[in-house]
This record gives C-alpha cells, structure tokens and sequence, in this order.
C-alpha cells in the first residue's frame, strides 16, 4: 500500500489510543517485565572498561515526549501488551499490497511516501528497571520539553523557517539535506524515529566511537579531554567523556548551528549552539544499555531536562545508510520554488493595473 509516511503514523497511532480494550491484553506479553540484576558483571575490555561494543537498537513504541492519552510515566503490562497488539494489527493493515485498480492519485495530491514496509519505529514499549514507560522524559515530571516563553518562540521562528523557506539549501533543515539523520537521532540526545534506529559503539582506551545507522554519521567520544575551540562545531557537536565507575560520562557542546533545529514525525527538539547535554552510559545485562540524558540551557528551557532509554542488543552489520532522495531531491525543492515564484510573478503581470 503506497502512501505517505504521515499516513502510515496516524493509522499507527490510531491503534495505539484505540487498542486499549481487554479483549488484546490477554497474550503473554503482558507477563511483567523483570527488574535489572543490581550485581550484574558487564563483560570488560582490555583496560578493565565496560564493552559497549556490538549493535544495539532505540526501536520503541515509546517517544521523546509523553503523548496526552497517557496520564503518568508508567504503563501496566496488561495495557502496553494491548496496545503493542493494536498497533502490530495496524501495520499489518496498512501494509496490505496496492488495489492495481485504483488509479492514479489525483493531481496536486499526495502521491505518497515510503509504504509500510520501509516502517520500523519498534513492536514494544521502552523498559527501565522492569517499569513500562510513556515517555524517555522524566524530568519535568509532565513528560515534556520544559521551553521557556522566548524560548519555545524562539525554536517556533527557526522551524518555521526551515520548513518553509526556500531561499537557500542551508535553511533546509539538516536532515533533509542528508548532513545528519532526522530529529535527534545521532546528535544528543539520541532519539528513535520511525526507522533505522541502530548504532554501534566501537572502543578504544582514549576514544568511543558511536556510529549512528540514520544518517551513517559516527560521533567521537575523546575521553579524558577539554572541548575544542568554540569556532569548532561539528555536526554532531563537540563530544567528551570519563568513566564514572562502570558508566561512560560524556558532554557535548557546540553544536552546528545548522542543526539546531531538529524535526521528525515522532519528536522535535531545538537546541542552541552552545546548549550543553550529558549523557551516562551503563551497560545493565548482556542486552541492555542503559541510556541517560540531561539537557541544560537556560535560555532555552525553565530547568534541565532529564530523559532516560533502553539501547536492546541488536543483530548486526549496520548497513550504510544512503541518502541518495536527499541527493537529487534538494534541488527539486529548490527549483520547484523557483517555479512557483515564476508563476506566482507571470500571473500577477497579466492583472490590469488600478486605474484601469
């Protein structure tokens, strides 16, 4: 079924709110899920560190910000087990193969995305320490964005723009320029979107290098080191760590400014340049990552903001991501702005002047 990606998340969505009758919750997945082992031994590198190293996956039902048909940060496994169903039986649906007779779609219309089969946002919801959870934030305490007055009209003006200026490629949001992933998916926070939501974490004594699969971007974690010269700003920012006991430590800073704003179907986030996030790294069983993030920018938000995830052990290789639509596709948008404004400009030359 060929339609565009908005479609494909609202009818999964849909699922979600609706899937919340008994008649789903009676499976095996709603079995609660079992707390980590507080004397868990990660397995160690060389240098006695933990290893991170392999692939794991963010693929989640749960998102950045808690959506508003959930009231706390815990689901009972009985409801998660229900709505994981009713999600599961949505995309099914709307992953049914194209009517061959349906026509064509009608023109000025949405001729549709990527189907469902390119879907993979996640089949379960994110679990911290054996509790099912809405939302990765967890401070606030309301599962949202804590934005300052001027600083949610602030990221409003620069979204605003990024959407709808066509002016120069470099007002594009960055993702859509293929420069880095959609959202905040390899810049930190690392946030899950609707598809190719794995990294790989590979060590060495003074440096970790986290390679994110959207969009093959690899961030490096020099350890025991000062940040660079602010002029510095790297797509992903400026990142360095230090062990704290088993857990890795990083900050990260200076950001490019062309990634500010960061926009996907499933969670924005708007951050500043010099905004600082820290990231704690724990690795909690053979499986499992623990994830911690905390963002401060008083400029932008009334208080840190503090989130937490699951990275689950995955299966790899991580294959390259090729953001070959990006390659063609940005100067299509650019060019078909330039028509519109051609037509916008040969139509108003064809108006009779006042007075006449």
């Amino acid at each position: 079924m060929s339609f565009s990606i908005k479609t494909a998340l609202i009818t999964a969505t849909s699922a979600l709110v609706l899937a919340g009758t008994p008649a789903f919750a009676q499976s095996e997945a709603s079995t609660a899920p079992t707390p980590w082992d507080e004397d868990y031994e990660p397995p160690r590198l060389s240098d006695g560190t933990p290893s991170f190293e392999g692939v794991w996956s963010q693929g989640s039902l749960t998102v950045l910000e808690r959506s508003p048909q959930f009231k706390g940060l815990t689901l009972s496994p009985e409801r998660a087990a229900a709505i994981e169903q009713g999600r599961e039986k949505a995309m099914e649906a709307s992953n049914q193969p194209t009517d061959p007779d349906e026509g064509a779609p009608e023109a000025g219309g949405d001729a549709g995305g990527y189907n469902t089969f390119w879907m993979d946002p996640g089949t379960r919801f994110g679990v911290i320490d054996g509790e099912i959870r809405t939302s990765w934030i967890v401070e606030p305490s309301d599962g949202q964005i804590p934005y300052t007055e001027a600083g949610r009209e602030e990221s409003v003006i620069a979204r605003t723009a990024a959407r709808e200026n066509f002016d120069d490629p470099e007002i594009r949001m960055a993702g859509e320029r293929c420069t880095v992933g959609f959202g905040s998916t390899g810049t930190p926070p690392m946030v899950n979107v609707l598809y190719n939501n794995h990294l790989q974490f590979f060590q060495a004594p003074d440096v970790v290098s986290i390679l994110v699969e959207m969009n093959h971007n690899a961030r490096m974690v020099r350890i025991d080191q000062d940040h660079g010269p602010e002029a510095m700003q790297p797509w992903l920012g400026d990142s360095i760590g230090h062990w704290d006991g088993d857990t890795l430590v990083v900050e990260t800073t200076n950001f490019h400014p062309q990634n500010s704003v960061r926009s996907a179907l499933r969670h924005y986030v708007y951050l500043q340049p010099d905004s600082v996030v820290e990231e704690r790294f724990t690795r909690v069983a053979d499986d499992v990552i623990h994830y911690e993030f905390t963002v401060t920018d008083p400029d932008l938000f009334t208080q840190p903001w503090k989130g937490e995830m699951p990275l689950w052990r995955a299966e790899g290789p991580i294959y390259e991501y090729a953001c070959h639509e990006g390659n063609y596709a940005l100067p299509g948008i650019m060019a078909g702005a330039r028509r519109k404004e051609a037509e916008a400009a040969s139509s108003a030359s064809e108006q009779p002047s006042a007075g006449n």
